[in-house]
């Protein structure tokens, strides 16, 4: 009986060889743009830094591009790298309901093993897309649906991290050109991995940053080690002491893992951020959109009721005083109150955007001020929605007596309310701007567009060296 790991290492074989069809590859190329456009727009920041000074003094052979980075890196480290990049300013994609962000760890290592090993576009988007896909489904295997949420979540695990760390080195192994068994041994290996607890979520820290990193790190780590000739179980998956028994005990669902695998794709359906900021606060920044629209202002608030669904409280709520006043604009960006009252004030890009998030705006009086007057409140509709949407409703009650609702039931950049062109444009455009000008970024977009055309990546990726 074939398992699930095998199950994967025959689909990854033979879709390195028949490629993805047209409307996935486009997909997949918005996907990189987007990595790409939130790794420039992290450049400056503090985790950059470290990942990059870390990756320096480990040396090695120049493979592959740091993106903002004066030299090449071998290509693990690159992957370590532009994960960190791509996962620090919380803009990168977001799969439901497994809660989970699979592009940011599986792209930095196909990257950067496409780089290494002088590959095309066509088999970078075809790596690309199973290990995003082998990422979501393996989330899918830890969500619950009695739980209404996922297992990884509730045990404290980020599921992106360790689910992407398996994906990566399924995109690494197909570019390295394994085989269906080498990259069964891939997955065997990466499960070894793949880790990331989420405590900084409620109470700070930057260690969040590195997951997406760590995890492309791992994965390219496991290609190379399984393209060496070491093995992993092939029962790693489902196995008494597999990955999912592992991290998420009985309640999993590893049939969920291969169901129409390289035929039905959860990849295309994964969700754009528009903004960004912990995905549990998009719909509170919609909320607070739409009463602006609505005339309503600051100084006519009393207070603002956020209602969401119930599991998200412990991330964007509590504690109740360090969400209204977050420490850093970092924090903020995990912070219901506060992200309602920068999109109420008026808020950059789609809505709000990076000047928002700053450690200067996090300390704004007039921010601080509004979001002292938000009380973040469990939802039963939020609550029932989730997590396929992250519902959220907002009440103000103003001086005058009255109240004014909003209730956003479907989260933008979804399937049901996609970004438009435009709009994905606009985000790319204002992330590179922080690290490179408009000629610049209009270069490096047209360049990554060549991927489709199978253009070698070396090339595509050449300039992303220093800004």
């Amino acid at each position: 009986m074939t398992t699930p790991a095998q199950r994967i290492g025959e689909v990854g074989a033979r879709l390195a060889t028949e490629g993805v069809d047209d409307v996935l590859a486009d997909d997949l190329v918005r996907r990189i743009v987007d990595v790409v456009g939130n790794s420039l727009a992290a450049t400056r920041e503090e985790p950059a830094r470290i990942a990059g000074a870390v990756a320096t003094e480990w040396g090695g052979a120049p493979q592959a591009t740091g993106i903002g980075m004066g030299q090449r890196l071998p290509a693990p480290s690159a992957a370590l790298v532009n994960g960190t990049l791509a996962h620090s300013l919380d803009f990168d994609d977001t799969h439901l309901p497994s809660v989970l962000h699979p592009s940011a760890a599986v792209v930095p290592a196909a990257l950067a093993t496409a780089e290494r090993t002088g590959a095309g576009g066509a088999a970078l988007l075809a790596a690309a897309a199973m290990g995003i896909e082998v990422t979501c489904r393996l989330g899918m295997a830890g969500y619950d649906e009695e739980l209404g949420n996922s297992v990884f979540f509730e045990h404290g695990q980020h599921a992106t991290a360790i689910c992407g760390a398996v994906g990566a080195a399924v995109a690494s192994g197909m570019l390295q050109g394994l085989d269906a068994e080498q990259l069964t041994s891939v997955i065997g290996i990466a499960a070894s991995m793949g880790a990331g607890v989420i405590e900084a979520n409620r109470t700070g820290g930057t260690i969040k940053r590195v997951h997406c990193g760590w995890a492309a790190h791992a994965g390219v780590a496991a290609a190379d080690l399984a393209r060496h000739g070491l093995t992993g179980p092939p029962t790693v998956v489902e196995g008494r002491f597999g990955f999912l028994r592992a991290f998420c005990g009985e309640r999993t669902h590893p049939e969920r893992v291969t169901e129409g695998l390289g035929e039905r794709w959860e990849t295309t359906g994964v969700f754009f951020k528009p903004y960004p900021c912990n995905h549990f606060t998009h719909a509170g920044v919609d909320a607070a959109l739409r009463l602006r629209e609505r005339g309503v202002t600051a100084d006519q608030v009393r207070e603002l009721v956020l209602g969401v669904p119930a599991p998200v409280m412990r991330t964007i709520a509590e504690p109740a005083e360090e969400k209204r006043r977050p420490r850093s604009g970092y924090h903020a960006a995990f912070s219901g109150p506060y992200t309602v009252a920068a999109a109420l004030l008026g808020g950059g890009g789609l809505g709000v955007f990076h000047e928002d998030f700053t450690d200067a705006a996090a300390a704004d009086p007039a921010r601080l001020d509004l979001a002292g007057r938000v009380r973040v409140v469990a939802d039963d509709e939020a609550t029932a929605g989730f997590p396929r949407q992250f519902p959220a409703v907002l009440t103000a009650e103003l001086t005058d007596g009255t109240t004014v609702t909003e209730r956003i039931r479907e989260n933008r950049g979804g399937p049901q309310r996609p970004l438009s062109a435009d709009e994905l444009a606009a985000k790319f455009t204002g992330n590179a701007e922080r690290a490179v000008g408009p000629d610049r970024a209009a270069e490096i977009v047209a360049s990554l567009w060549t991927l489709r055309e199978d253009r070698p990546v070396t090339e595509v990726m050449s300039g992303l060296h220093t800004p």
